[in-house]
């Protein structure tokens, strides 16, 4: 769910673009709070008359959407081109860095929905053809979204070329795309990337009452600036409008039905387009499962996820203690802790390569909570950093300044969708009550989730939606298929069961048993590689639950041969 986590794959040359500013009307906008404890629960503050304009509004958009998606429909049915049907797709521009056999194409859309003819803004879509490979027949486009919210997913198309993916991209075009706000797709900024911290950045183990109220002006600052270089667009950067603009997209590339992949938050996007579209599902895959439940979208979800961090770093770290003899760290994970915290109070005194202080050690071990093909790397940075070189670890955790554009703009898009979705507690006290009993059994990850999550605490829109009722469809849902890791740190387990449930009795739930990397399909685990691949060639679903076997744990690397070892070919990274 978070995108300050996404990390590029073998098959991905950069995750996130930015290149130009949104479309939008500057108009006033409401102040957020001047001082903590401002406002009280959860709620918004709007009244019966509010949410009756919003009612109205929501169905407005709907009728917006459903007209604009008839019109690329049309435009499709009248393209010479049936493969690229309404959209025109032509050589990638440089700055995507695809290679030739993916061709590009841009999509308008409504900024607003309510006004299908107001300001457009252009969502850059990406296309492998179907190869039609051993004379397979083409079944469609394959549309994909690697999550965050605020991950690209132009590179998608490249995985035609990765063992493994031969019959599906034989069968299927291979659409990427960016939704609204990531790379050139109207992007959206809250502030100047320059500003972004260069590292050392240096976080306490234990926030202390004073460095919690200058993260929460820190926040309530991001916040205005999310305000001040949005305008008038902020309000519509939400899953909902994802979601519509998905349902454009379909019709755009001639499909009556959407075939699709998501991961991590693109199964929650998944999950609303099913239940405001149900006639338009095909197939989906739904990998890595946020929990659709909306009592948990978005404050408890992320409490949450800080649960599930914790246990997959305990995973790490007992990982690394059944590999003593390689890293010498500690036979226990708590001797492997003990090391992470003699790592940790060395860089907050001379931070590593003057560059990795404690919020950047932090972030990259966060990393070894997401996947475990990082592990060997990690360990041996910690290891390399305890006898005295701390370059390795340099190496890993040190930000990159040419990045700071794409990560902001990441930061900025996730932002902006989760604090638009739902309300948040709007209470410096709510905060710091939940993340300060949730710290003392969970504190690896607890308060930098918490403060990357706290502007949504004064976001400056006014009357933010409810959570879509996931599952509340009048139509029944064709088979779907869900697949999760049974320790999946970033989407606890515990939300596939509830986003199966709320799928209906069609759906499926593949799971990956004693294993948590975040992202299970494509090239992990055959045993689920292989459910997905007859799924989106058949249509057919294994049962109700079926289980398979987690994939091999990674193999330690010595410190005399170096961490960076042969990696397998996944996905684009799910964030």
């Amino acid at each position: 769910m978070r995108t300050r986590t996404a990390r590029r794959g073998p098959v991905v040359a950069a995750l996130f673009l930015a290149l130009c500013a949104p479309t939008a009307v500057a108009a006033p906008v409401p102040r957020p709070p001047d001082g903590p404890g401002t406002g009280t629960g959860t709620g918004t503050g709007t009244g019966t008359s509010d949410a009756s304009n919003a009612s109205d509004a929501s169905d407005a958009e709907s009728a917006g959407a459903a007209l604009v998606a008839r019109r690329a429909a049309l435009a499709a049915a009248a393209s010479p081109d049936g493969a690229a049907a309404g959209l025109d797709f032509r050589t990638c521009p440089a700055v995507e860095d695809l290679p030739s056999n993916v061709r590009c194409a841009t999509l308008r859309v409504p900024l607003d929905y309510a006004r299908p003819d107001g300001p457009q803004i252009s969502l850059t879509v990406s296309r492998a053809a179907a190869t039609g490979a051993r004379g397979a027949a083409r079944q469609g486009a394959l549309v994909q979204n690697p999550g965050g919210p605020g991950a690209s997913g132009m590179y998608f198309p490249l995985v035609a070329g990765l063992p493994g993916w031969e019959r599906i991209a034989a069968a299927y075009d291979l659409v990427g795309y960016a939704p609204r706000g990531v790379g050139r797709s109207a992007p959206l900024s809250c502030r100047d990337p320059a500003a972004r911290p260069k590292g050392p950045t240096q976080e306490p183990a234990r926030p202390s009452p004073a460095y919690k109220m200058q993260r929460l002006t820190q926040a309530r600052e991001y916040a205005r600036g999310c305000a001040r270089r949005a305008g008038a667009a902020l309000p519509h950067y939400t899953t909902l409008n994802n979601a519509r603009d998905l349902h454009v997209l379909r019709a755009a590339l001639g499909e009556e039905k959407l075939t699709f992949m998501g991961a991590s938050y693109g199964t929650y996007l998944a999950a609303v387009y099913a239940t405001l579209y149900p006639r338009h599902v095909r197939r989906m895959v739904l990998d890595s499962a946020v929990d659709p439940d909306p009592r948990r979208v978005w404050y408890r979800n992320n409490l949450d996820q800080s649960r599930g961090f914790e246990a997959r770093w305990h995973d790490f770290r007992a990982w690394v203690a059944r590999h003593h003899a390689t890293y010498g760290l500690g036979t226990t994970p708590a001797a492997v802790q003990a090391g992470y915290e003699r790592v940790r109070d060395a860089v907050a005194r001379t931070p590593a390569g003057g560059t990795v202080g404690t919020g950047e050690l932090r972030a990259a071990l966060l990393q070894a909570a997401y996947y475990d093909d990082v592990w060997p790397d990690r360990a041996a940075a910690l290891a390399a950093f305890l006898r005295g070189d701390p370059s390795v670890l340099a190496a890993q955790a040190a930000p990159d300044p040419a990045a700071a554009a794409e990560a902001e703009n990441a930061t900025a898009v996730y932002t902006a969708v989760l604090c638009n979705d739902a309300p948040w507690p709007a209470d410096w006290q709510t905060w710091d009550r939940d993340n300060t009993e949730l710290a003392r059994t969970a504190p690896f990850e607890t308060w930098a989730n918490a403060f990357l999550n706290l502007p949504c605490a004064s976001w400056p829109v006014r009357g933010r939606q409810e959570p879509v009722p996931v599952g509340s469809q009048p139509e029944r849902l064709p088979r779907t298929l869900v697949v999760a890791a049974e320790r999946d740190g970033a989407t606890p387990y515990p939300g596939a069961l509830e986003l199966q449930r709320r799928l209906g009795t069609r759906a499926s739930l593949v799971t990956e048993t004693g294993a948590g990397s975040h992202g299970v399909a494509g090239g992990r685990n055959g045993c689920v590689d292989r459910h997905v691949e007859r799924y989106l060639l058949t249509g057919a679903t294994p049962g109700w639950r079926v289980r398979c076997a987690p994939h091999p744990e990674p193999a330690p690397v010595s410190l005399d041969d170096g961490a960076a070892g042969a990696r397998r070919a996944l996905l684009p990274p799910v964030v």
